[in-house]
């Protein structure tokens, strides 16, 4: 089975799209945590779908860090020199915090 738990850092701003049944999809861009400056490698896209789209949009923002679980796939992608690239895409189905720096996501009652 290709079903895995990472944590990542979000790298780029969550980009919410929708599909004509309503269905929304949020994609992102994230890293794995290195101690190794300028490595690109490691670097992917993540896709997450349904009600947990909008709690990314709405809880997440760039330099968060999460704990995604979810299935591993290879897209293929074709350059502009018609080259086959091949790019890890993770379809998520629970997101947790793990390291956030807004207060969004803690609720206190005082």
């Amino acid at each position: 089975m290709n079903y895995s738990n990472f944590i990542v850092k979000i790298i780029e701003v969550p980009k919410q799209s929708f599909f004509e049944d309503n269905t929304s999809v949020s994609e992102i861009l994230v890293k794995f945590p290195q101690i190794r400056k300028n490595n690109l490698g490691s670097t992917f896209r993540i896709s997450i779908w349904g009600d947990l789209a909008y709690d990314i949009i709405k809880y997440y923002n760039i330099n968060d860090y999460i704990i995604i679980e979810g299935y591993i796939s290879l897209k293929s992608l074709i350059s502009d020199y018609r080259t086959l690239d091949k790019q890890i895409e993770i379809s998520i189905f629970k997101v947790y915090p793990f390291i956030v720096k807004d207060s969004r996501l803690l609720k206190i009652d005082k």
